[in-house]
């Protein structure tokens, strides 16, 4: 499954920063970011439910927003990618 995480933290608290680096963190360990505040994520439905929870763990409802979208079995044809690549090919090859 295909996803695409967004999130916005409030930073106004040190509290907050640490939340922020949290979600970043937690988001890296799944998928790889494209953007400040998104991630592109490739994880089976453990995974999903796993990478939710420890998401949902750590933002706070009354001043964090997080949107998690499941772009489906065909998500390369929905991707359009314009300007500098700041990313991989998930399911491509990688050379080390």
């Amino acid at each position: 499954m295909y996803l695409l995480i967004t999130y916005d933290v409030s930073t106004s608290s040190l509290n907050g920063e640490k939340r922020l680096r949290q979600v970043a963190r937690v988001c890296q360990n799944f998928g790889q970011r494209v953007q400040n505040s998104v991630f592109e994520c490739l994880v089976d439905p453990a995974q999903f439910v796993t990478l939710k929870h420890q998401l949902l763990s750590i933002i706070d409802n009354e001043l964090d927003s997080l949107r998690i979208y499941q772009l489906g079995k065909n998500y390369q044809r929905q991707i359009s990618t314009f300007g500098k690549v700041t990313s991989y090919e998930v399911e491509g090859d990688l050379i080390i």
